[in-house]
């Protein structure tokens, strides 16, 4: 599996303990329940494990013992500061949640507890405020290590954060949420620190390694403070990314007593030099594991180290395999005492569009018998995540070399798409082959497509149901007929689709707006028909959940969604949406999910195994044995996929599941999948479709951003990285916002606005960008950047879009007096779309200035929350013509 190694990158550790308190009960009647001298015991453990692991050097590591929360704040951005490579957060100490709320609070030296209440701690630190200051880091991977009551309780948290933040962030909790534990006697360690410092010290441990043996040892050897007490559960949320962190890897010392060093590594490929491993088990999958632990009708759980031979001799099975079910290697699973190992963990890539159904899909195979083995063990997990669809064609057909192996910051698929997936499904059979390179360029990946589809849906004009069409052959004709047809019934009706570049289904519609793929309509007269304000939505699901935000839109907009979003695609806004009814354009091919088995070249460590596992998921998904179709009656993934509204792969395409919701039974022939020729041309001319673009990028350089600067994930670094889906002919400039005093211009040019050579531009970005020492003003950058864009669209149709970069410090400057009223009817009458890019994790909050100028402008509001470098390159990409290699 992927691993990343820290060893001889800028590292840091800070070590945060509280061993004594100032207010203790019943001494204080504010105070906490009483000190915890063990934390000093965990402190000089914790420290001198970390010194001998071979990661962090000795002036690396931070040992704090700080009285109030503006100590710790200090060494925690001294910290977020300095890292560059991997950043470790340790705590130990008291740890408290609210009574009406379950948010974790690590408490201080001074900490208090208001009296009458537990839902105010005064002296303590939040820790949903640690995880805003870690999501500023520039390190590369982020470890935060909890040794405290109610540690569990900082998951949520975790799951809350964005993309970015949960692709670099591993987080290790001591204990399960809610509970309490023993911090034992005082003359040693707390009992999980003493076992983290002891596995450190044992060898070579990554993160997933440490938290799977930890939990084996706590909860065989531990109980919670709770009544009655329950094994004491060690929680963790590994990193998104499916690399796992080294933490330690001591000199190795041969029988000769001369120590010697472990070779370098200079890559980690991502599932092993030279072959693949079981990537390991997401904190979803573990979850899993736990829930199936307490099913009725057998007892599962991790098996004491003491008494492991009576075990052995009671179940049977050699000494040796009781001491892997002790350390956590098997686990017990069913009634029969039979051991099983962890089982393979398979990553399936698929279509945004896609992704609620298959992660329903994987939750039920997870459960069902065609995933167990005959010894009644789990025979898979499974991780579905998607990625944009154009981006996915692209990665698999041009740079499957960087996705094992990312050279740079322009090109890695690892972090633009994720891990390299066992499974694709993308939701047009057409894909696979756009997805096969067709050069003589060399491939490191080979995929494996089922001969025909498993499912279907077409792509239908959700039209409000007012404004329907009546008789069911009404219902059906091409695209123009019909889109025509509703708009003599409303004059205002408007017409409405998702993002080409996203989703298939943007694609495929887009086919069909622009004459069925024959050329015949005119790109940018078809994107005027359909044009909003705003960027596309990058879903149908997304797209149906924005339109009741505006009733009287809701009421005369029709959506282009696939089929089975009309029965999915309601739970977001119930209670006012307008309902819709289906109507069939003939000439915008359907969806068409196709099973597409990936290998890697090189990954063949557990090849036999693996494809036994993808065997069984693709068979229990698709209904097929070999090239035998599944029974009428759907079951197995089929089924699930009928429950969401999809019709069979083939066959006249009939309704794999029931129910009235707003769709034709049998509307009659529906169309095919697409033609490859036919998307990447749709795809083409939708970039091209209103010329070059022009993109002005407004970058953040006062005082404040000193923080936010340097190396690739640095402010200059994103938007150098930013420039991929520009062209030789877009036009593009940098302006570096910072008001120097007396200067008539609230802003320095970086980059002069033009046409560039991509490699150049980004590499004069980071050389000609400086911070300095003065405030920006965001209200006079942003209202010149309209007037300049302005000046530049007056005789074009030409795409237009400003990117403001900004750590949001300075925007009290923005909102005094009536400045932001001003700036929001100036965005409304230029209408050039503003990206506002906010490296604040809230930037876009309901309410904050960022998210009412974007909208106001009719752009999109970008924060750390989500995978703000990926998202504001896809903005980019839309304006451009298109990636020039």
């Amino acid at each position: 599996m992927a691993r990343f190694d820290p060893r001889g990158k800028a590292n840091r550790a800070l070590l945060v303990g509280v061993p004594d308190y100032d207010f203790t009960r019943p001494e204080h009647p504010f105070g906490v329940a009483g000190d915890l001298r063990a934390v000093e015991h965990n402190l000089t453990g914790l420290e001198r494990a970390l010194r001998a692991g071979g990661v962090f050097a000795e002036d690396t590591i931070t040992v704090t013992r700080p009285r109030t929360v503006d100590e710790f704040d200090q060494h925690l951005d001294a910290a977020v500061d300095a890292a560059q490579g991997l950043l470790l957060l340790y705590f130990s100490g008291h740890g408290a949640v609210p009574s009406t709320g379950d948010e974790l609070w690590m408490l201080m030296r001074r900490a208090t507890i208001v009296p009458g209440t537990e839902s105010v701690f005064r002296g303590a630190v939040p820790w949903k405020s640690v995880l805003t200051v870690l999501s500023r880091a520039r390190a590369e991977r982020v470890v935060v290590i909890l040794d405290c009551c109610y540690a569990g309780n900082a998951s949520a948290a975790w799951d809350a954060l964005g993309t970015a933040q949960r692709q670099r962030t591993s987080l290790l909790m001591s204990v399960q949420a809610n509970n309490r534990i023993d911090a034992g006697d005082g003359d040693g360690p707390t009992p999980f620190t003493a076992q983290l410092v002891r596995l450190l010290r044992d060898g070579e441990a990554g993160f997933d390694e440490l938290a799977d043996r930890l939990r084996a040892h706590m909860s065989a050897h531990h109980t919670t403070l709770r009544e009655p007490p329950e094994p004491w559960e060690p929680q963790s949320r590994s990193a998104t990314s499916g690399a796992d962190v080294l933490l330690a890897a001591p000199p190795v010392r041969p029988t000769g007593g001369r120590t010697a060093q472990p070779p370098p590594v200079l890559f980690s490929e991502p599932y092993g030099a030279g072959g693949r491993r079981p990537p390991p088990r997401s904190a979803r999958a573990r979850g899993r594991l736990r829930a199936l632990a307490r099913r009725p009708g057998g007892r599962r759980g991790l098996v004491p180290l003491t008494g492991r031979r009576r075990l052995a001799a009671a179940i049977g099975v050699p000494v040796v395999i009781a001491g892997l079910v002790a350390t956590g290697l098997a686990v017990f699973d069913g009634g029969d005492g039979a051991p099983c190992t962890p089982p393979l963990e398979l990553r399936l890539l698929t279509d945004p569009d896609l992704e609620p159904t298959l992660r329903k899909a994987a939750e039920a195979y997870l459960t069902s018998k065609a995933n167990r083995t005959t010894d009644g063990c789990r025979r898979s997990g499974i991780t579905v995540y998607s990625a944009g669809a154009a981006a996915t064609v692209a990665a698999f057909s041009r740079q499957s070399d960087p996705w094992q192996r990312p050279t740079g910051d322009d090109n890695n698929p690892q972090r633009d798409i994720g891990p390299q997936p066992d499974i694709w499904i993308p939701a047009s059979f057409a894909s696979v082959d756009r997805a096969r390179l067709t050069s003589p360029e060399r491939t490191y990946v080979t995929l494996e497509a089922d001969p025909e589809p498993f499912a279907y849906s077409p792509v239908v004009l959700a039209v409000p149901q007012e404004l329907a069409a009546e008789p069911a052959a009404d219902r059906v004709g091409s695209l123009a007929a019909l889109t025509e047809a509703i708009r003599k019934r409303e004059a205002r009706a408007e017409v409405r689709r998702t993002d080409p570049e996203n989703t298939d289904a943007g694609l495929l519609a887009t086919i069909g707006l622009y004459g069925g793929g024959t050329g015949g309509q005119d790109p940018a007269s078809a994107e005027r028909a359909v044009a909003q304000t705003g960027p596309p939505s990058r879903t149908g699901a997304e797209l149906l959940c924005t339109l009741p935000d505006d009733g009287a839109l809701d009421d005369r907009t029709t959506a282009l969604v696939p089929e089975f979003l009309l029965k999915t695609g309601v739970g977001c806004d119930s209670a006012t949406r307008t309902g819709r009814m289906a109507e069939y354009p003939v000439d915008v091919p359907g969806l068409s999910p196709t099973f597409v088995r990936v290998r890697w070249r090189g990954a063949d460590r557990d090849e036999d195994a693996r494809d036994h596992a993808v065997e069984g998921f693709r068979t229990w998904l698709t209904g097929k044995e070999g090239k035998t179709a599944s029974a009428s009656a759907p079951s197995g993934g089929l089924a699930v996929f009928g429950q969401d509204g999809f019709r069979s792969g083939s066959g006249g395409h009939r309704p794999l599941g029931g129910g009235d919701f707003g769709a034709l039974a049998d509307p009659g022939l529906l169309p095919g999948p697409a033609l490859p020729t036919s998307m990447t041309e749709a795809l083409k001319r939708y970039r091209e479709a209103n010329g070059p673009g022009r993109v002005l990028f407004l970058l953040d350089s006062s005082g404040s951003m000193g923080g936010l600067w340097e190396g690739p994930g640095g402010a200059p670094g994103i938007i150098a990285q930013s420039l991929a889906g520009l062209g030789g002919q877009d036009e593009y400039g940098v302006w570096g916002v910072a008001g120097e005093p007396g200067s008539p211009r609230p802003y320095g040019e970086v980059l002069p606005f033009g046409q560039h050579k991509r490699e150049e531009a980004q590499r004069a970005i980071p050389a000609s960008a400086q911070v300095k020492d003065v405030e920006a003003d965001p209200y006079r950058a942003l209202v010149a950047a309209l007037e300049y864009m302005a000046q530049r669209g007056t005789d074009d149709h030409r795409p237009q879009l400003i990117v403001y970069l900004t750590d949001d410090e300075d925007n009290n400057r923005l909102t005094e007096g009536g400045r932001l009223s001003d700036l929001l009817a100036a965005a409304r009458a230029r209408r050039t779309p503003v990206v506002m890019a906010s490296l604040d994790s809230g930037g876009c909050d309901k309410g904050r200035p960022d998210a009412a100028v974007s909208e106001a402008s009719g752009g999109r509001c970008l924060d750390t929350k989500g995978d703000l470098v990926a998202r504001l390159r896809d903005e980019v990409a839309r304006t451009g013509t298109g990636d020039e290699g």
